[in-house]
Formats: structure tokens, sequence, C-alpha cells
């Protein structure tokens, strides 16, 4: 970011990934979401930190389930999931890029493998959406990256035949 923070994740020895942020002199801060499992490709993921500081990205439980969080400049981690998100390995809610304003973007995976879209208010309301013609069958569908202060997010979707396809989404 502008300050010169930077946000990622590494796996320990065991395969569990661990986040951590590190700051312009060099301190680096490591962090693990309650709740994240602790097997092999299990743990605490990164996704992005914007200009103030609030990183985001996703934790998988030990069921493998994707869950959402944003951690505050503070080191205060919140989490969510988007309502319609599957519950099964695999499936669930991952956070793909954030805001100045806070909002995030991102995935969810439902229960038959489909992704779609989500936005975030920096309150925690979620809206979900849909690429027009993203496919409707297991790993097609929706994936967005960051919004920009003007609320556009662009990402990528699959149709029903496997294409790709860019889009840009407005307000």
């Amino acid at each position: 970011n502008v300050e010169g923070e930077v946000t990622g994740a590494y796996f320990d020895s065991s395969g569990v990934e661990h986040g951590f942020v590190r700051v312009a002199n060099g301190t680096i801060t490591e962090y693990n979401v309650t709740g994240a499992g602790t097997g092999s490709g299990q743990g605490t993921s990164t996704s992005g930190i914007n200009d103030l500081g609030a990183i985001m990205g996703f934790y998988s439980d030990s069921s493998g389930v994707d869950h959402g969080y944003v951690r505050s400049p503070s080191g205060a981690i919140t989490t969510f999931n988007v309502s319609a998100a599957g519950t099964g390995p695999g499936q669930g809610t991952v956070p793909e890029g954030n805001n100045l304003e806070g909002e995030i973007t991102g995935q969810y995976i439902d229960a038959s493998g489909v992704n779609h879209g989500f936005l975030r208010s920096p309150f925690g309301a979620i809206t979900t959406f849909d690429a027009p013609g993203a496919g409707t069958g297991a790993g097609q569908g929706t994936i967005p990256f960051t919004p920009n202060l003007f609320g556009q997010i662009t990402g990528f979707y699959t149709d029903g035949s496997g294409v790709l396809h860019g889009f840009l989404r407005t307000r």
C-alpha cells in the first residue's frame, strides 16, 4: 500500500498457511484467524491490503471450508460468510480485493461448486451478483477482483462452455 505495508502468507513445515503483515520499518507480524484449520492445506490466507492498512483474505477451517475475514490496522479480525455459500470442502467465501473505503469483493462457491460474486460494504452488508452470461455448472461462474473508489468491479466469468470472459460491474 502507499504506507509501504505488505501482506502475504506462508506455509509451515506441516503445510499449514499463516498470514503476515510487514510494515515499512521491516517489522513482521504473523497472525492466524481463530477457527482456521491446522492441517495441511488449511489455515489463514491473505488477499490484499488497502491504503489504510486493512487486510482481507480467507481462512480454511478443519473441514476445508473457506470463510472470509477482514483484519483492521489494529489487528482486530472480523469473519464473515456469504449466506448462500456452500459448506463443504472447497466451498465457501473467498475475498479477492478491498478498496480504500473498506468495500470487499470476492467470490463464493455454492454447494454445487458454482462461483458467484459478492460485494461486502464496510458495515458488513453483502450483495451478491453474477456476470451476465456466467455459467451455472461446477467450476463455472463469476470471479470479481478489487473494487475501485467509484464502485466499479472488474473480474472474469466462465460461461457454460468453459470459455473465460472479462466483465465490468458498475453501480
